[in-house]
């Protein structure tokens, strides 16, 4: 079974138990050696070197903000479910139920448990080349850079003749080390919270939900 799936990621694994771990869910496992959730936390970060690579080498001439708005689209939970589902890696995954298998988030942290299983196993090189096999259809040269929530309410304030979103912080709860930040956006009228571990994550947060009841689109930038 593992060797098909070998095939589909073009890649040979020195050591097969590596791939097998990138697949456990931690319902079949509560062992932090034998579920991927430490190798999702390294391929996090591997996946975000490897598209930074690539997006200084697609747009060399753009700037720093813009690379960031493209980057943070193309290391998100959808776009990592959606090379997870194109890999097909929910019929090797070994989960408890059905359920899981399908989970958008679950197929997010497979996907980045299995880039840092190949760079584990072959290095940066292996892992930026899985990478760039899969994410290079999705990066769009023709295009604008996406958008973030703040960005894009800020848009819409000014296309309908609104004041520019006003934040305020409404309350912090949590300790030092893990606060947990609420903050209110007004705009046109219009009033939300959000929340979130740091108050730029919290006014996303809440000009997120402000696009949401408008219809919005705007790039979640929450990251995976």
């Amino acid at each position: 079974m593992l060797a098909d799936l070998e095939k589909k990621l073009g890649y040979h694994y020195k050591n097969l138990h590596l791939l097998r771990h990138a697949l456990t869910h931690s319902s079949c496992s509560s062992s932090v050696n034998e579920n991927y959730e430490r190798l999702e936390f390294l391929g996090d970060r591997v996946l975000g070197l490897a598209v930074a690579t690539m997006l200084c080498k697609a747009f060399p001439r753009e700037a720093e903000g813009s690379l960031a708005q493209r980057h943070t689209a193309l290391v998100c939970k959808e776009a990592v479910a959606e090379v997870a589902r194109h890999l097909e890696l929910d019929k090797y995954l070994f989960a408890a139920n059905e359920e899981i298998r399908t989970n958008e988030n679950v197929l997010c942290d497979v996907g980045e448990a299995l880039i840092a299983s190949i760079y584990k196993d072959g290095g940066f090189d292996e892992a930026f080349a899985f990478v760039e096999r899969n994410w290079a259809d999705l990066i769009d040269k023709r295009t604008a850079p996406p958008k973030d929530a703040k960005t894009s309410l800020q848009e819409v304030a000014h296309i309908k003749g609104w004041n520019m979103p006003v934040y305020k912080q409404v309350r912090r709860e949590g300790s030092e080390h893990e606060p947990t930040f609420y903050i209110a956006v007004n705009v046109g009228g219009l009033e939300a919270v959000g929340s979130g571990r740091s108050k730029k994550a919290a006014e996303q947060h809440a000009a997120a939900k402000i696009l949401d009841s408008l219809g919005e689109k705007y790039v979640n930038s929450s990251g995976s």
